[in-house]
């Protein structure tokens, strides 16, 4: 079975919030399109960042993309997201994964060919929706791996495997660069492939990004940001293959210190 592991406008913006440490809100922000209904939620350690310096962060995320009548919701084709100049990945220094590496591989062999590029972890779950068949639920581990830095351009690789409805390898990428835009610094970028021919769609995801390493003897972080304002921003616009997109700016507080 041919496919990519399909993002939802909400993965792509919560893999956004983790590359600037977005503060995503202790209860879930939901987001309606439509009949469509998004809630994502997560939490950035530590709360308290420096004003004046790039500091390290973690990120846990989570959303589920569900509708109001419980239809399957259209494929998200394209997500592009510009978010808070405060914060960035820091991929230097850090091993990098190539796309074949991760091709047709089970996860513990992803895990094996790219270890050294690891930066998170999750889950994810698809609903496959055929025409002559009932809707069916499939589940499976998600990593995500450094893909490099090349000029002003950073990529993150997610791998999943499930089954859509046989074992699959799911490979697809984000293209993160800079930007001079206002508030904004830094736009993500996530062009979408199909999974099953269109019938499978992602549901729910969670992860974890907490990747430390070392870059010539000193202690890195592969996300790290600043709270100079007490504010984040980030903008998101998402096109969906029924024609009809959604976007909207998010603010999030932080706290200052030092």
């Amino acid at each position: 079975m041919r496919g990519k592991l399909l993002l939802t406008l909400g993965l792509a913006a919560c893999l956004v919030a983790s590359a600037v440490g977005l503060a995503l809100a202790a209860k879930p922000t939901v987001v309606r399109e439509g009949n469509m209904v998004l809630k994502i939620n997560g939490s950035v350690r530590p709360k308290a960042l420096p004003k004046g310096r790039l500091a390290p962060i973690a990120l846990r995320a989570s959303g589920r993309i569900g509708t109001n009548d419980g239809t399957t919701p259209p494929a998200v084709r394209k997500v592009i997201v510009d978010f808070d100049k405060r914060g960035t990945v820091n991929a230097k220094g850090l091993q990098a994964c190539r796309p074949g590496q991760l091709q047709a591989r089970r996860t513990e062999d992803a895990l094996k060919a790219c270890k050294g590029a690891l930066v998170g972890r999750g889950k994810t779950e698809v609903v496959v929706d055929f025409a002559d068949q009932e809707p069916f639920t499939a589940t499976g581990p998600l990593l995500l791996f450094n893909g490099g830095v090349k000029g002003d351009k950073t990529r993150m690789y997610i791998h999943a495997y499930v089954n859509v409805p046989t074992p699959t390898a799911l490979v697809t990428n984000v293209v993160i660069k800079k930007i001079k835009k206002g508030r904004y610094g830094t736009r993500a970028i996530a062009r979408i492939p199909e999974i099953a021919n269109g019938a499978g769609k992602v549901t729910f995801f969670r992860f974890e990004i907490d990747r430390k390493f070392r870059r010539k003897g000193e202690q890195q972080s592969y996300l790290v940001a600043r709270c100079a304002n007490g504010r984040f921003y980030a903008h998101a616009k998402s096109f969906f293959d029924d024609g009809r997109t959604a976007g909207g700016t998010i603010v999030r507080p932080c706290r200052k210190r030092g």
